[in-house]
C-alpha cells in the first residue's frame, strides 16, 4: 500500500478506525470476528490502528492489543488519554489531563494494548483546567522514560497546537475531517501545512453517511450515537441526499462506490493527511481499500454541495477546542 507521513511518522496511507468495533454503533461482531479483522487489515498492507482508552471504556485497546500483539513490529498503534473514567471503567462527564493522569493512562494502556511503547498519544480533548504546556510536557517525559514515541492531539484549536508543539513536537492532530463535514479548511490545515504536522481524520465516511446506505427511514440501534446527533435527523438525512447523488454519480463514472469517492477526496486534500475510517466487516475493509484518485472536474462539482444540520449537539460541540 501507499505510504504516508505524519510528521516524521510513516504509516499506510490509509489507516483503521477501531473505535466502532466496541464503542458508539450498537452490537457489532463477536471478539474473534473483530479480532479477524484486524488481523486482515494488516495483511492488506494497512499499518496504522486507532484507538482509545474511553472507548468501551477500556475494551477496544485489550481488543487491538490481542489481534495486533503478533504483528506488533509491522503496525503503528495510536491510542488517547484525557477523560474521566473511574476504577470500574465508567466514563463520567468532563476531562482529566493532569500530567499525573496521564501517567497512570500511559501505564495502563501499555498494558491493554501488549506493548512496551504507544506509537502515537493524543490527548483526546483538550483540557480546560490544564495548561497545554503541561500536558506536552508531560508526554516529553513519557518519550524521554521510551513509553511513547510520538505525541499527537484531538479536536485542538490552531492557538492551542502552536503552545503545544512549541514545548513537544506534535507529529498529528487528529480531528473530523470529510465532505460532511469541513471546518478543519477555515484555519486547521494550513497551520498544521506550516508546523509540518500530520493530519488525521476521523468519522472519514461521515459516520456512514457517505457510503450512500443510509437514508431518512434508517432506524438505527437504540445505543447508536447517531441517534443523538442533529446531522443524523431524518429530516437531516433527507436534506443531504444530494451530496449522496453527487458522489454518487462521479463513483458510477470510475466505477467506484460513493464510499471510495469520499475517501479519495480527502486523499486529495493533501499528502500528509491519513484517514481513519473504521468497519466490521471485511467486504468494508476491501471497499475502503479501492479508493481511487479523483479529477479536478470531480473536485469541483463535490465542492458545489452544501451539508445540512450540526455535528454535535451543543453540549457535545463545547468539548471541542475548535
Amino acid at each position: 500500500m501507499q505510504q504516508r507521513t505524519l510528521g516524521n511518522l510513516k504509516v499506510s496511507a490509509l489507516g483503521f478506525g477501531a473505535m466502532g468495533m466496541s464503542h458508539g454503533y450498537g452490537p457489532g461482531p463477536d471478539r474473534d470476528a473483530n479480532i479477524a479483522l484486524l488481523r486482515a487489515a494488516v495483511e492488506r498492507g494497512i499499518t496504522f490502528f486507532d484507538t482509545a482508552e474511553v472507548y468501551g471504556p477500556w475494551v477496544n485497546e485489550e481488543l487491538v492489543g490481542e489481534a495486533l500483539q503478533p504483528v506488533r513490529e509491522q503496525v503503528v498503534i495510536a491510542t488517547k488519554f484525557g477523560f474521566v473514567i473511574d476504577a470500574e471503567g465508567r466514563q463520567h462527564p468532563g476531562t482529566d489531563s493532569r500530567p499525573e493522569n496521564i501517567r497512570r493512562v500511559a501505564d495502563a494502556s501499555l498494558k491493554r494494548l501488549r506493548t512496551d511503547t504507544i506509537d502515537l498519544f493524543y490527548q483526546h480533548r483538550v483540557d480546560p483546567d490544564v495548561p497545554i504546556e503541561d500536558v506536552a510536557g508531560t508526554v516529553r517525559e513519557l518519550i524521554a522514560a521510551g513509553k511513547v514515541r510520538h505525541f499527537g492531539l484531538s479536536e485542538a484549536a490552531t492557538g492551542t497546537i502552536r503552545r503545544a508543539h512549541a514545548v513537544q513536537p506534535v507529529t498529528a492532530v487528529q480531528s473530523e475531517y470529510s465532505l460532511w463535514w469541513r471546518r478543519p479548511e477555515e484555519e486547521l490545515l494550513d497551520t498544521l501545512g506550516e508546523l509540518g504536522i500530520g493530519f488525521v481524520p476521523f468519522s472519514p465516511l461521515g459516520r456512514g453517511f457517505l457510503t450512500g446506505k443510509i437514508g431518512a427511514d434508517t432506524v438505527f440501534a437504540e445505543n447508536d450515537m447517531r441517534n443523538g446527533l442533529p446531522r443524523f435527523s431524518a429530516e437531516a438525512r433527507e436534506a443531504n441526499q444530494t451530496l449522496i447523488e453527487v458522489i454518487g454519480r462521479i463513483g458510477a463514472a470510475h466505477g467506484a462506490t460513493p464510499a471510495q469517492v469520499a475517501l479519495a477526496w480527502l486523499l486529495a486534500q493533501r499528502p500528509w493527511i491519513v484517514p481513519i475510517p473504521g468497519t466490521r466487516r471485511l467486504e468494508r475493509l476491501e471497499e475502503n481499500l479501492g479508493a481511487l484518485a479523483l479529477t479536478a472536474a470531480d473536485l469541483g462539482e463535490i465542492e458545489s454541495v452544501q451539508v445540512q444540520g450540526s455535528r454535535y449537539p451543543e453540549r457535545m460541540e463545547r468539548m471541542t477546542n475548535l
